[in-house]
C-alpha cells in the first residue's frame, strides 16, 4: 500500500468505515479524486485532495458551510482531515443534471430555472470572505488563451482589451460566484424540498464577482450544448434577478462568456500540454464557437478583431498538435 493509500485507509478507519469502495467516481480537471463507498448502511463520497499536488480542502469546507447556512444544498461534511486532504461527504446521488437532460431534454428549462433560483438566493445573502474575481483578475485569466492555446507570450493587448470590456459592465455589487456552475456540477435531489433539491458540487474556487458570471457559465456550458431556445426561455424569465435591465443583462452575458471562453481555451490546452490530459482538447471547438457567438455583441468589436488576429481557429491540425504534444510542457 502506498503512503497515500495508508493515509486514506487510516482516515476512513477513524471515520468508522469498514466496508469496500463501491466505485471510483469521475474526477475533475484538478488533482482531486472521488470514491463512492458505504459508511454503515449508506453511500458516502470520499474526496482525496493530495496537498503535495497543491490541493487544499479548506476553501471547499468554508464555502460548503456558507452554502448550508443559506439553506442551500452543499454535501454535508461527515468527516475531515484538512492537513491530509481528505473529506468524507454526503453522497448527493446520481441525478446529475447533464445525465438527466440526456434522458429527457424537456427537463432543461424547469431544472435550470431551479438552478438560477439557487443563484438568486446565494446573491441575496451576506457574502463570506472570498478572494476577488473582478476586472483585473478576469483580464489576467483570459490571457491563458494566448499563452497555452496559441503558444504566444504577447498577452498584453488581449489583457488590456478584455479589461476594458469588463470595466464597461455594471459592477455596483459583487456577489459570491461559484465559477464552475454548469450541468456537470449540479445534482437533482427530488427527495429534498425547495432549493435544497439542487445539489451543488465543485465550488471550492468561489470568489466575489459579477452577478451574471454563473448565469453565463450555466447558459454557455463548455461541456454540453445548451439549446438556444432554452437560453431564450430562461433569459426572459430571470434577467431581472441579476441585472437592472435586459440590454444590460445581455451585455454582461456576452462579455463574461467571452472572458470565460478565453480562459477555458487556455485551461483545456494546458490540461493537455502540461497535465497530459489530451481528452480536454475535444471540448475546444464548442468553447471556440461560444467565444465567436459572444463576440458578436456590438460592444465587443475591438476584442473580436483582436481575437481574429491573434488566436488560431481550432482546425484539425491545431487540435491534433495540442494532442500530440500532451504532457510535453511539464514545467511551464
Amino acid at each position: 500500500m502506498t503512503d497515500r493509500g495508508a493515509a486514506k485507509h487510516a482516515f476512513l478507519t477513524r471515520a468508522g468505515w469498514q466496508g469496500e469502495m463501491i466505485r471510483s467516481l469521475a474526477g475533475d480537471a484538478s488533482n482531486r479524486r472521488y470514491d463512492r463507498l458505504t459508511l454503515g448502511d449508506r453511500p458516502v463520497v470520499l474526496m482525496d485532495a493530495p496537498p503535495e499536488t497543491g490541493e487544499r480542502v479548506a476553501p471547499f469546507l468554508s464555502v460548503a458551510r456558507h452554502l448550508e447556512g443559506l439553506g442551500l444544498h452543499a454535501p454535508a461534511i461527515l468527516a475531515e482531515d484538512e492537513a491530509q486532504g481528505f473529506l468524507l461527504l454526503e453522497d448527493l446521488g446520481d441525478g446529475l443534471y447533464a445525465r438527466l437532460f440526456e434522458a429527457d431534454p424537456e427537463q432543461q428549462v424547469p431544472l435550470y430555472r431551479e438552478a438560477l433560483a439557487v443563484l438568486r438566493s446565494l446573491h441575496a445573502g451576506a457574502p463570506p470572505p472570498l478572494p476577488a474575481y473582478g476586472t483585473p483578475e478576469m483580464a489576467e485569466a483570459a490571457t491563458l488563451a494566448p499563452i497555452w492555446y496559441a503558444g504566444s507570450e504577447d498577452t498584453a493587448p488581449l489583457a488590456a482589451e478584455m479589461a476594458a470590456a469588463l470595466a464597461a459592465l455594471d459592477w455596483s455589487r459583487s456577489v459570491p460566484v461559484l465559477r464552475d456552475y454548469h450541468a456537470e456540477n449540479l445534482i437533482w435531489c427530488p427527495d429534498e424540498t425547495g432549493l435544497r433539491r439542487v445539489g451543488l458540487l465543485d465550488f471550492q474556487d468561489a470568489a466575489l464577482g459579477h452577478p451574471v458570471y454563473d448565469v453565463a457559465s450555466l447558459f454557455y456550458d463548455a461541456r454540453r450544448h445548451v439549446p438556444p431556445e432554452v437560453v431564450a426561455a430562461l433569459r426572459s424569465d430571470v434577467f431581472g434577478w441579476f441585472a437592472s435591465d435586459l440590454p444590460g443583462f445581455d451585455h454582461a452575458v456576452a462579455v463574461l462568456t467571452a472572458q470565460r471562453a478565453l480562459r477555458i481555451l487556455g485551461v483545456f490546452a494546458r490540461l493537455s500540454l502540461h497535465f497530459d490530459k489530451p481528452g480536454y482538447v475535444d471540448l475546444i471547438p464548442r468553447v471556440w464557437d461560444q467565444l465567436q457567438h459572444s463576440l458578436q455583441h456590438p460592444s465587443l468589436g475591438t476584442l473580436r478583431s483582436l481575437v481574429a488576429e491573434t488566436l488560431p481557429p481550432p482546425s484539425a491540425a491545431h487540435l491534433d498538435d495540442l494532442r500530440a504534444r500532451a504532457g510535453s510542457c511539464p514545467t511551464r
